[in-house]
């Protein structure tokens, strides 16, 4: 089960709605991005600060807040300007960082609500300002793009892992899914 970046994101672009429009919304809107994007990092860790899960995460090891704080304006600015018009560096960019998710144990539980956090600060900072609704809704469109390559990262090294371990084929995981292991389980 590997994911190849390049088709995930072409799908997730189908499956939001992620239009031409958008994208010209979006880089429309990059330097008031970049105006915004350190107060977007501090709602960002100041929420993720209070979980103490989190805490210990980000601050598990010395200078770790800073460098986090960084990679977060970089990637909050790339989602307006698409690296490459949200092609292949943007897809392989988000699916790295999905798997840096996985691998510092940072779990789905609290991507979400840091997401949601991201979003409706966003929006109320577009409020604010007296933006229009398109930058609001283009931004949406492309955190859910971003938080599903996140999740499906979960999904593949979960699925990986188990597959490595038990020894089973994709089709027999798949399929057991699909079916419902617990049907198969003893009572």
């Amino acid at each position: 089960m590997s994911l190849n970046p390049q088709e995930f994101m072409a799908k997730m672009e189908a499956r939001m709605v992620f239009s031409t429009e958008d994208k010209a919304v979006l880089k429309a809107g990059a330097d008031w991005g970049k105006e915004v994007a350190a107060e977007m990092a501090d709602h960002f860790y100041d929420y993720l600060g209070k979980d103490p899960e989190m805490n210990a995460i980000i601050n598990a090891k010395e200078g770790r807040i800073h460098r986090l704080r960084e990679t977060f304006i970089q990637w909050f600015l790339e989602m307006f300007t698409g690296i490459d018009d949200w092609g292949n560096q943007y897809a392989e960019r988000r699916w790295r960082i999905g798997l840096v998710h996985v691998q510092i144990g940072i779990g789905p539980q609290h991507v979400v609500p840091a997401m949601a956090t991201v979003v409706r600060e966003v929006g109320n900072k577009l409020k604010a300002e007296g933006k229009n609704d398109e930058l609001r809704n283009a931004l949406g469109k492309i955190c859910m793009i971003d938080l599903a390559f996140i999740e499906q990262a979960y999904v593949e090294v979960s699925s990986n892992a188990v597959l490595q371990e038990t020894g089973w084929t994709e089709g027999l995981f798949r399929r057991l899914i699909t079916t419902g292991a617990g049907q198969h389980a003893p009572a």
